[in-house]
């Protein structure tokens, strides 16, 4: 083809697509001028609505007001009227008295005289006359009824259009992250009465700076009241969560506050299925005894929400890295019905807690160095520690370590909390519910632990992306709490 030509279709191509872009924008331009028209006529019926109410409060403020005079008008003529007749009736009375005096002064006996002089003396000393006050019980004056408009209609004058509310401050001291809940708080730059309500705002992340690829949406709580709010219920799969803030008017919502980053500290793992051993069947955070060998069983689906798309926790192996944890060793077999998780910890203070089906006959729950042998069971060995909880004939639970073990006078829980202090070189494991202390392990440990789980019959879940809670925290600083639940393990039969 010719290069002119191929060079014109080109250009009418490109033609064709700008006026369609023109076109698209002329279309978007007369859509906007018409919800330009729309939201104008909103806003001046808005504005009606609130100067007829405004009117309508005056309208009644002012009919208030006016009963008030009117009362207080009929009360001060009442009293005057009372006033005016008591005057009247008492004048009456003088008037007759005095023409009764003025007749007895025509009367010659003097025996009479003196008996009419007595009679009107009497009288004059009982007269109302000279008893009721001269002075209106009540004053004309109606000037405490009076009113000034003067500020009022300052105010008045100074309304205007709604000002778009400025960004709320959070106040990072003030926030608490624990026991699975955030508590925000924040703070107006200035005072303003015209805020409505706030909108807070959080996403969970792994990176400890915003970014703006890469992150999950933001999760929305509307309608707050306060300037404090308490997140709660979360699961920590993340290892940071970012949260803002913005302060919304009835008109007009603000700008967002300064995104603030908080670390969560929690410990997120999942279990080992490419090395569990082949009578469990294991998902996610939930192993189930399987007596068939899982030959053509399906996955039993987990029991726990955990996001797949969570990257590493805290203080713990990243996912991507954990080959040398468990990818290259061999599955349990035997007796040593185990499952471990596919994370470890190097450092730091984590919890997780573990529920066990009623059906459960014997389960054991604890850590363990990475050698653990494929035919080797937790709490036999040197390097692996736990709590044994055996529902056959009757219910006992024990703790084990290097062979030895130690029978508990407790009640067993149906759920087990896991606390471990891999730095202060202790393992203690709580009634999940209560937080009542089980038992306590204290040693130093060398290398990286991971959490092992064994089980024969029935089924564990496990619950990962938990904070240390505020009660275990409590009985950690109490050494007299724990003294009474270590001790001494004896020789395993």
């Amino acid at each position: 083809m010719d290069p002119h030509r191929e060079a014109l279709q080109r250009i009418v191509s490109n033609l064709a697509n700008k006026n369609g872009e023109i076109h698209n924008f002329i279309d978007m331009l007369n859509h906007t001028i018409k919800n330009v028209q729309v939201n104008s006529s909103n806003a001046i019926s808005e504005l009606d609505e609130e100067f007829d109410g405004l009117y309508s409060l005056l309208d009644e403020m002012k009919g208030s007001m006016a009963s008030t005079i009117q009362q207080e008008e009929a009360r001060k003529v009442q009293a005057l009227q009372e006033q005016l007749s008591q005057c009247s009736n008492a004048l009456e009375s003088s008037e007759e008295l005095l023409e009764l005096a003025a007749q007895s002064l025509d009367i010659k006996d003097p025996v009479e005289f003196l008996k009419a002089a007595r009679q009107i003396k009497e009288r004059v000393t009982m007269a109302s006359a000279f008893r009721i006050s001269l002075k209106p019980t009540v004053s004309d004056s109606m000037t405490h009824l009076m009113v000034d408009f003067t500020l009022e209609r300052r105010l008045l004058q100074a309304v205007n259009f709604l000002p778009v509310p400025k960004a709320p401050e959070i106040d990072l001291a003030a926030c608490l992250v624990a026991d699975n809940c955030i508590t925000v708080s924040w703070r107006m730059p200035e005072d303003d009465g015209r805020i409505d309500h706030f909108v807070l705002e959080y996403r969970k992340t792994n990176f400890g700076l915003p970014r703006v690829k890469d992150e999950q949406p933001w999760e929305l709580i509307d309608y707050i009241k306060a300037t404090e709010y308490t997140l709660s219920g979360l699961k920590f799969d993340t290892k940071y969560v970012n949260l803002r803030v913005q302060a919304c008017n009835k008109a007009v919502a603000g700008e967002y506050s300064d995104p603030v980053t908080l670390e969560t500290k929690a410990f997120v793992f999942s279990l080992d299925s490419t090395s569990s051993h082949l009578n469990l069947k294991v998902e996610d955070t939930y192993v189930e005894w399987d007596p068939t060998g899982g030959k053509g069983q399906e996955k039993v689906k987990g029991k726990e929400n955990k996001s797949g798309s969570g990257g590493p926790s805290p203080k713990r192996t990243p996912v991507n890295t954990r080959s040398s944890v468990r990818g290259s060793r061999d599955r349990f077999t035997g007796e040593s019905y185990t499952v471990l998780g596919d994370s470890a910890i190097e450092s730091g203070q984590h919890y997780w807690e573990v529920r066990a089906q009623k059906d459960c006959k014997s389960y054991s729950v604890g850590v363990t160095y990475r050698n653990l042998g494929k035919f080797d069971q937790l709490g036999k060995t040197n390097s692996s520690w736990c709590i044994h909880i055996n529902n056959w004939l009757q219910t006992t639970i024990s703790a084990k370590h290097n062979n030895k073990t130690k029978t508990l006078d407790i009640t067993v829980p149906d759920r087990i909390g896991v606390y471990c202090d891999f730095d202060g070189g202790q393992l203690t494991f709580y009634n999940a519910n209560s937080k009542e202390l089980l038992y306590t392990f204290r040693t130093k440990f060398t290398q990286p632990l991971l959490p092992g789980f064994m089980i024969w019959c029935g089924g564990l879940t496990v619950s990962t992306g938990l904070q240390v809670p505020s009660a275990v925290k409590t009985l950690q600083k109490g050494e007299n709490v724990l003294s009474g639940s270590t001790g001494s393990l004896n020789n395993t039969a």
